[in-house]
């Protein structure tokens, strides 16, 4: 790439993720010492005063999303990294709720540029750096840290952090992390601290997640042993740790296991959080693409949910809501996932099936879905073409649930915008 190639911090966000995107030899790339030559050069290791870091095979997002909601009412600035993202960049990089412009982006990435000087860093890298620059400029209180891929090696592991948190444990990533539970849970438990809370939201986790926590002298708080929850009636839950007890709290709209996690970490953090607090931040709380209803009629539901434990959630949740009404499931998914295993929790819900083709190199086509589903049904080119059938297909009684995977539910969604429905 020639110097005059090099886009500048008033360069489009677009030419920036182009630039990104063919930095490096390869997407994914686990291993900190080239980011953390970088993030010690520029002065990132602690980019704000309280740090959470949150890793897990599902529920990072709405584990953030919650004690976002929880920190904001409570008057903190808060900044939240998540990924990937649904339809724009932006949505990677959230301030007290909010996307920030391109302008903010490009300066930031314009930064690093400048501090990584022969260092190749991958996109998710170099976008992880130019987070934290945000974050630092934009003076926040508290940074919620969601991981990529993983956990030990992931690039948000350089970070010195206050809190660590594993929400959930499952077989997920094979390519990357294998298909051993044990070193499935070594690596989430890698972002653990010495000294620090480590929380761990998963029931009977793997053995590895406490020996690693000992092993260092993390503080662990495990669900079911220093922490517990239970729901109290239709409505309301209790939670509890040791003598401190919450009672008849307002069921959130993200999954509650998440909520309970969520809490656990706030109770460590030292961040002073009132019940008040709590109480509107759990009644408050939404990420898109997590059950996310767009119309009534049909109700049309957004789940990102791509991998068998993610849908096994989702289909209870489902059943719950619509145990008696018809449902069409438009999927997509990447070949990389259990695909086979993460249709077969969906069927128990399934009427009619669009499973559609993705785009990529880790697209899995209509077909390799079809294989697993009944006889007859048809393939799709892309999810808008899916969702569009099943809306031409669907009762207003019905339900359409649009699953599988953000780039799914990210084109979708920017669809349905775009009609402007």
């Amino acid at each position: 790439m020639t110097q005059n190639l090099i886009p500048q911090a008033t360069s489009s966000l677009a030419m920036w993720l182009d630039y990104l995107a063919n930095l490096h030899t390869s997407a994914i790339d686990l291993g900190l010492d080239r980011v953390q030559a970088v993030a010690q050069k520029a002065n990132l290791i602690k980019p704000a005063p309280t740090v959470i870091t949150v890793a897990g095979t599902n529920g990072k997002g709405s584990t953030c999303a919650l004690m976002e909601a929880i920190l904001l009412d409570a008057g903190y600035r808060v900044g939240v990294y998540s990924s990937p993202h649904l339809i724009r960049y932006n949505e990677r990089v959230r301030i007290n709720g909010l996307e920030l412009s391109d302008a903010l982006h490009t300066q930031a990435f314009a930064f690093v540029e400048a501090q990584r000087g022969g260092i190749s860093l991958s996109l998710f890298e170099f976008g992880t750096l130019a987070a934290l620059r945000l974050f630092q400029t934009q003076a926040v209180d508290v940074i919620l840290l969601e991981v990529g891929l993983g956990g030990r090696l992931d690039a948000t592991n350089i970070v010195d952090h206050d809190v660590s948190v594993i929400t959930s444990l499952a077989i997920d990533h094979v390519d990357w992390l294998g298909d051993d539970i044990n070193v499935i849970g070594y690596e989430k438990a890698g972002i653990y601290r010495a000294g620090k809370p480590a929380i761990c939201g998963q029931p009977k986790p793997p053995p590895t997640v406490a020996a690693h926590a000992d092993d260092i002298g993390a503080e662990m708080y495990q669900v079911g042993i220093q922490f517990s929850y239970e729901l109290a009636s239709e409505t309301t839950w209790n939670w509890r740790s040791g003598p401190f007890e919450l009672s008849d709290l307002p069921l959130p709209r993200l999954p509650l296991p998440n909520a309970a996690t969520a809490l656990m970490a706030l109770g460590c953090s030292g961040l002073a959080v009132s019940d008040v607090n709590i109480v509107n931040g759990l009644s408050n709380a939404t990420l898109a693409g997590r059950m996310q209803k767009i119309s009534d009629s049909p109700e049309i539901i957004l789940d990102v949910a791509h991998n068998p434990h993610s849908a096994e959630y989702l289909v209870a949740q489902l059943k719950q809501r619509y145990a008696h009404k018809k449902v069409h499931v438009v999927i997509g998914m990447l070949h990389d996932k259990d695909v086979k295993a993460t249709l077969h929790q969906l069927k128990s819900i399934a009427n009619l099936w669009y499973p559609a083709s993705l785009s990529g190199p880790r697209a899995a086509q209509a077909n390799e879905l079809c294989q697993y589903l009944e006889p007859g049904v048809k393939p799709f080119a892309n999810p808008v073409s899916a969702f569009e059938a099943a809306m031409t297909q669907a009762d207003s009684n019905d339900v359409i649930i649009v699953v599988g995977s953000f780039h799914t539910v990210g084109e979708v969604l920017e669809h349905w915008q775009n009609k402007g429905v």
